[in-house]
């Protein structure tokens, strides 16, 4: 392979790039929608706070009233003077805005039941505020019905609230107090952000050689350039602007984000809720706290950054982020985005040699991305439990282990696993490449036939 002719297709991939309208556009709108993923939401909890209302209360248990008080939800008024029926009638005229009727105690089984009526749904945020002081009444009823001295205080010098302070020790025996919420995080990041890349500007490779292919272009390349030439210097050169687009993510990202928080105030951002609150933000999305916990993720409902900090402390916190070996992180990073990034570019590029229009890679592509889609999900349930079966396998299978593999490393992983696991992906990167090439160099030039697998088996084999 001709190094100076691999230099020159590498440069005109990455400058016929870099100049499309598409490429220009791309690096600028998407940092916006980062930005906006970061702050949008937070806008908009504060935004839709909806206004007091005020609540129409008929009382016939007499226990409930007095946990009503004004907040900025609703304001409670007294009606249990008037008849429910009275009551459901004239609410309105009265400038209510909403009914609430709590029936007569059942003193046998210490509960009672709550009905709301109103024009308009009450709203989810009033609705669990209500529903928690009625509880409290009754729970402080049962409570009292036992007519035992000092019970409620009782009730609550027996309530724990125990946290478990880990540690890590390293081989010298040496403590550092951990988090591991960050290292969660950390892991899903780390697995996201690879898994996104590569699916990405994996495809950015096929469409590229399927449009050369398409416009006839390739057939003046090739009668110049080896074919092998042409297939590494567009992978190589689809890298280098996938890499210079990231890097320009980055720092738009950055400058958006401090600059937007610089004039409405990080304050106010950090302060709504929807930014430290997943769950919030997943409920605006229609994710509800049952759809996590049924795909068993339930922990991420209610995880919130100012939880973790009351519960583990900022010194785990610090501690943690402290104690993380980023050179090894970076560097590992580096090679596995580097050669899982080749790896899936030349199976995409063979897929794309192989047909004439993108409607029919569809069935060719199915086993590459099946794996990809394998390692991003066991890349997502990494953190419960980073040393399982499923997980160290899925590590050290090259297909899946760009992803999975960088998932773990927060949680520490022998180094001899990441050396086996890295020798295992250089390899088969080097053998698919070759097959690649083969496929490539044939395919490229084939016309007028809808591609199969047998005919890639048969190109494969072809001396």
């Amino acid at each position: 392979m001709n190094m100076h002719i691999l230099g020159v297709i590498i440069g005109r991939e990455y400058t016929t790039r870099v100049k499309k309208k598409s490429f220009i556009i791309l690096t600028f709108v998407v940092p916006l929608l980062f930005a906006a993923l970061c702050i949008v939401p937070s806008i908009i909890m504060v935004a839709s706070k909806d206004e007091a209302k005020t609540v129409a209360v008929v009382d016939e248990s007499g226990i409930v009233l007095p946990y009503l008080e004004d907040n900025d939800l609703a304001s409670f008024v007294d009606c249990s003077s008037m008849s429910v029926d009275s009551a459901k009638a004239g609410y309105s005229a009265l400038g209510m805005d909403i009914l609430l009727h709590i029936s007569p105690l059942d003193s046998a089984a210490k509960t009672l039941n709550v009905w709301s009526y109103s024009e308009k749904p009450m709203g989810v945020d009033l609705e669990t505020s209500v529903e928690a002081k009625v509880n409290d009444a009754v729970e402080d009823y049962r409570i009292a019905s036992y007519g035992i001295d000092n019970l409620d205080v009782i009730m609550d010098e027996v309530k724990s609230d125990i946290n478990i302070r880990t540690y890590r020790m390293d081989e010298s025996g040496n403590e550092s107090i951990s988090s591991s919420e960050v290292y969660m995080l950390v892991s899903m990041v780390l697995g996201i952000i690879i898994y996104m890349f590569i699916a990405m500007f994996c495809g950015t490779v096929m469409s590229s050689v399927i449009e050369e292919k398409a416009s006839r272009v390739v057939e003046v390349l090739v009668s110049s350039v080896k074919a092998t030439e042409l297939l590494f210097g567009k992978i190589i050169g689809v890298a280098l602007v996938a890499l210079t687009q990231f890097l320009m993510w980055i720092v738009l990202t950055l400058v958006i984000v401090t600059v937007v928080g610089g004039i409405v105030g990080f304050d106010k951002i950090a302060g709504s809720g929807a930014a430290a609150d997943p769950a919030a933000m997943m409920s605006s999305m229609g994710v509800s706290a049952d759809d996590l916990e049924a795909a068993g993720m339930g922990n991420m409902a209610t995880m919130d950054v100012n939880a973790i900090v009351e519960e583990t402390g900022a010194e785990a916190i610090l501690s943690t982020l402290a104690d993380l070996n980023y050179t090894q992180i970076i560097i590992s990073f580096i090679i596995f985005f580097i050669f899982g990034y080749l790896l899936y570019a030349s199976l995409f590029a063979a897929i794309g040699s192989a047909v004439e229009n993108e409607a029919d890679t569809q069935q060719l592509q199915i086993p590459v991305t099946i794996p990809l889609l394998i390692g991003f999900f066991i890349a997502i349930y990494a953190f419960k439990a980073p040393d399982s079966g499923l997980v160290f396998w899925g590590s050290m299978i090259p297909f899946t282990s760009p992803i999975v593999m960088l998932a773990r490393i927060p949680y520490g992983v022998p180094m001899w696993q990441l050396i086996v696991s890295m020798v295992l992906l250089i390899g088969t990167f080097g053998l698919c490449a070759w097959a690649s090439a083969k496929i490539y160099r044939i395919g490229i030039l084939m016309f007028g036939k809808k591609s199969t697998f047998k005919d890639l088996w048969n190109w494969l084999r072809q001396k």
